[in-house]
């Protein structure tokens, strides 16, 4: 039989999951899993992304060429509407995760549900990656 606390995480699952905002953001993801051609172009521009960070990490010089090569095949992912619908989904989870692991963390924090003023004031947690 499970916790009340594994009960009522189900049921935050749930409610999370019934969004109208999660069927569009799954609707946009879906529709990007299902086109090759935006997954090429995602590929190449994370892959071309890649290889310029760890270029720059040896320090080494980057090449005006692969930086125009980069930016003409990050514009061309942009400027495809199946791709940008996909990042933008991306985005809004992010966001989503966030805010829910924000609130968690500063619950257990103070020992509380924290307010608006509690949840907008510095950090939400160690690790959370916010760096405020």
């Amino acid at each position: 039989m499970p916790t009340r606390i594994e009960a009522k995480t189900r049921e935050l699952c749930q409610t999370i999951i019934d969004q109208p905002e999660m069927t569009s953001i799954r609707k946009r993801i879906d529709t990007f899993l299902s086109d090759p051609g935006a997954r090429g172009q995602y590929e190449t521009v994370m892959s071309k992304g890649r290889a310029l960070q760890e270029k720059q990490a040896r320090s080494q010089p980057l090449e005006s060429a692969e930086i125009a090569d980069f930016e003409k095949h990050r514009d061309a992912l942009m400027n495809n509407s199946i791709a940008r619908g996909f990042l933008d989904a991306q985005e809004e989870l992010h966001e989503m995760q966030h805010t829910i692991q924000k609130s968690i963390s500063k619950t257990i924090e103070l020992g509380r549900v924290p307010t608006e003023a509690d949840l907008d004031a510095g950090s939400c947690g160690e690790g959370c990656g916010c760096h405020h």
